[in-house]
């Protein structure tokens, strides 16, 4: 994986095709977590009926103009007066809609250009900052499902992933959540690629100026 760079214009990075596919992934899952389409991708699996996991198992939402339940689409969807519940549920019910679409339709462009063909992620740069904002909006989920919330999370989710590193060539490794450290190093993934792209975006503005 290589983070975005100029080239004519545009902010390219590089990724394999396993990179891709992952992440192209995963921008569907948020998709459909926020109640859009599935992007193309068709649902193969056999999700049982009370499974309360849309993220995991691809399942959409219901529109609701009360709060998510999910913490993952509250990150996403944030209340607007916490400490008042007929205001936050009226705003929702106002906003919430057109919020959404927006979401929805910068991570459908995203998922669009990683299923391009090769092995470059070409973004315009004119649409730089709704690609990283689109994977704020992935990022947010993925932080809500590892529970981080601090900086203090994140540091303790870096240094697991480093321990399970490490386990790899010990010849008796302790326990590894490996699911857990397959999203977090996705989660680092992204962080990183979407701070390449903020820098390509604030490198032209430096030099337009």
């Amino acid at each position: 994986m290589r983070g975005f760079a100029e080239r004519h214009g545009d902010a390219v990075a590089v990724l394999d095709d396993e990179e891709r596919t992952v992440v192209a992934r995963i921008v569907a899952d948020v998709g459909l977590l926020l109640g859009g389409e599935t992007f193309g991708l068709e649902q193969t699996l056999d999700v049982p009926e009370d499974l309360e996991d849309p993220f995991l198992y691809l399942r959409g939402l219901e529109e609701s103009i009360r709060e998510p339940s999910d913490p993952a689409i509250l990150r996403l969807l944030p209340n607007a007066a916490p400490t008042d519940r007929e205001v936050s549920d009226e705003f929702r019910r106002l906003t919430e809609g057109e919020l959404r679409a927006g979401k929805v339709r910068r991570l459908r462009r995203v998922w669009e250009q990683l299923s391009a063909e090769g092995d470059e992620w070409v973004v315009p740069a004119d649409e730089a900052m709704d690609a990283a904002a689109a994977l704020t909006d992935v990022r947010l989920v993925l932080a809500s499902r590892l529970g981080l919330l601090t900086d203090e999370d994140a540091e303790r989710l870096h240094q697991e992933i480093e321990l399970a590193n490490d386990a790899l060539e010990d010849e008796d490794p302790l326990p590894v959540d490996h699911e857990r450290v397959w999203l977090g190093m996705l989660y680092q993934a992204l962080s990183w690629l979407q701070e390449t792209l903020v820098t390509f975006v604030v490198d032209r503005e430096e030099r337009d100026d």
